[in-house]
């Protein structure tokens, strides 16, 4: 299985919307809650270019956030990903 790691805030919807697919799927995964933790989320987003969450890394890759891996799912690609 795949090495997943998710960033996420506490208040997020699209962070529970992304925890609830992976968690459905069976999946193991790191989540990492930057709701009050600034410098980890600044060196994210400096990794990544992003400012928002979640920002989800599957083999250290990353993959983008809710709205990305629900369209991996939807176009069959996320199972192969996670190693399903």
């Amino acid at each position: 299985m795949s090495k997943v790691v998710l960033y996420t805030k506490g208040y997020c919807p699209y962070c529970r919307r992304a925890v609830a697919l992976l968690e459905s799927k069976g999946v193991v995964f790191t989540n990492i809650d930057v709701t009050n933790d600034v410098k980890t989320f600044s060196a994210i987003s400096a990794r990544t270019g992003w400012d928002t969450v979640p920002q989800i890394f599957i083999n250290d890759e990353f993959v983008g956030g809710c709205d990305d891996i629900h369209e991996l799912d939807r176009k069959g690609q996320l199972d192969k990903l996670l190693g399903l």
